[in-house]
């Protein structure tokens, strides 16, 4: 834990989708700097905390973990309880998985968010809402600013899109303190393979085929320590109540330059080939994303820390020592 005192030691803060891959730092983050932070994880009856079960043993006394779903309105209640901030993180997140069960998707995006919203009104408790870049659909003019139209071109970004309009509704109808943070590609260590940097740097590690979807598509991406520091300037900056806030690096890169350069990181040069199974529905491929971060820089005092290169080169070296935890080349959906 932090030896100095930071603005969050000592609050009371609700992670929700901690065991993920951004919850996780999340919540590592918080308890490093002292803050009373209760996990909320998917119950099973494996015990399985996901991701938090990587998290320095030092840490684990300043974090209480919470199972349960977040379609379950009395289980969110309950986690909810005594919690200053909610940072809402917890969603089913693949596009692929929710063409397959769109319902399911709608469901815990959707209800699930709703869910939190009403404890929230109850409680008073500020919530950090976790929207997605997915929503504004393939840009229709760049940077992507947040008076972008919105999109929704997979059940999955439609169904962020509902539960933003949920967000923006509960602080027009309520007063409710909310504020939507739209982070951008994030990368960085734990990642699954369901996202494509792991899905390069894993089979570039291991084999001599790295099979990808869509080559020109382009995407901005932005270091999961930069992601969880726009989360952190939300859940205290004055003057920011029902704003929505992008988080990205304002560039972009086709994701065929992408594998080139990871590749050249790695130092390997293998074949790259278009897998017809990764390909996206025509109509549902979002083809460009590219972030305007000037509401975060302004509102937040945000900036991106990690240029693109030097925080692949970090994600490789995790990826190096847990290779094992992959299954390199198999299709994550």
């Amino acid at each position: 834990m932090a030896n100095n005192p930071t603005e969050w030691t000592g609050k009371r803060v609700l992670v929700t989708g901690a065991g993920g891959f951004i919850g996780s730092h999340l919540v590592e983050r918080l308890a490093a700097e002292g803050a009373q932070t209760r996990a909320f994880v998917r119950y099973n009856s494996r015990q399985d905390v996901g991701l938090l079960a990587l998290l320095p043993t030092a840490l684990h006394s300043g974090i209480e973990i919470v199972a349960g779903d977040l379609r379950d309105g009395d289980a969110v209640r309950a986690a909810l309880q005594s919690c200053e901030v909610v940072f809402h993180l917890g969603a089913l997140i693949a596009i692929p998985y929710s063409y397959l069960h769109p319902r399911e998707v709608v469901e815990t995006n959707v209800i699930g968010t709703l869910n939190i919203l009403m404890a929230a009104r109850d409680t008073g408790t500020r919530v950090i809402h976790t929207s997605t870049s997915e929503v504004y659909g393939t840009a229709q003019y760049t940077p992507i600013d947040e008076k972008h139209p919105l999109q929704g071109q997979s059940p999955y970004s439609a169904s962020k899109i509902g539960a933003d309009k949920l967000v923006e509704s509960f602080w027009r109808s309520y007063n409710l303190p909310v504020v939507t943070v739209r982070p951008f590609n994030t990368y960085g260590p734990r990642q699954s393979t369901r996202a494509v940097i792991p899905t390069i740097i894993t089979q570039a590690l291991a084999g001599n085929v790295i099979r990808l979807g869509d080559l020109s598509t382009r995407r901005d991406f932005t270091f999961v320590t930069d992601t969880v520091a726009g989360f952190l300037a939300a859940g205290r900056a004055e003057g920011v109540v029902g704003q929505e806030i992008n988080l990205g690096n304002d560039e972009d890169i086709a994701i065929g330059d992408l594998a080139h350069l990871i590749c050249r990181l790695v130092g390997v040069n293998p074949r790259i080939e278009i897998d017809q199974a990764r390909l996206r529905p025509a109509a549902s491929e979002v083809l460009r994303l590219h972030a305007s971060a000037g509401r975060a820089s302004q509102l937040l005092g945000w900036r991106p820390a990690i240029r693109l290169e030097e925080g692949l080169s970090h994600t490789i070296a995790w990826f190096r020592q847990h290779l094992a935890r992959y299954r390199p080349g198999e299709y994550t959906v």
